[in-house]
């Protein structure tokens, strides 16, 4: 098995394991908690799942849209240099560990009413998107395709790159939401 098929089968493993935490946490809960918030300037856990749901439909017709010749890279995607400070720099901002608050792109921010109890359903059919997009990019990859964030064109790192932050940052709002499920009262 070659580099990339070993990385896409970690990929899948990863997401099939968030996608299972997910679930199992947040799966038997009602709207009622699924959108109760702590305080005005904390997401509820619904609103981290559609902050997910959100930036990974931004992605998911980038490799299509490569392979059809209808997707630019920035001339910046042309220096490696820059490629790697952005894709180490974003990955580095999204890790699990939430020890600093990052504010997001305005593009990718979660609906702010009251979000329906099927969004975890939701949740589950575009992971299961993902993970078809991962699993066909085997050629892109072996390319070195460089993307551009779907949030800023200008923003640009490695389809790889994109694939890690993904994972990172689906972990990160894992945990922020487990966060605000163990502060819920029990009445909720």
């Amino acid at each position: 098995m070659d580099a990339n098929a070993e990385k896409i089968q970690q990929w899948k493993k990863e997401l099939t394991q968030i996608t299972g935490q997910f679930d199992q946490e947040f799966g038997n809960l009602g709207a009622n908690q699924l959108n109760w918030k702590p305080g005005a300037d904390t997401w509820s856990i619904a609103q981290n799942i559609d902050h997910i749901l959100t930036t990974n439909k931004s992605y998911l017709l980038i490799p299509e849209k490569i392979r059809k010749g209808s997707y630019k890279v920035p001339f910046l995607g042309k220096f490696k240099f820059i490629t790697n400070f952005f894709g180490k720099e974003i990955l580095k901002g999204v890790r699990p560990e939430r020890d600093k608050k990052i504010k997001t792109f305005r593009v990718w921010e979660p609906a702010q009413s009251d979000l329906p109890q099927n969004i975890l359903e939701e949740f589950k059919a575009t992971q299961k998107q993902l993970l078809t997009m991962i699993e066909t990019s085997g050629d892109l990859l072996e390319k070195n395709t460089m993307i551009s964030s779907p949030a800023n064109k200008n923003i640009v790192y490695s389809l790889e790159a994109a694939f890690e932050i993904i994972i990172s940052h689906e972990k990160r709002h894992f945990n922020q939401a487990k966060e605000v499920l163990s502060l819920m009262p029990s009445n909720i």
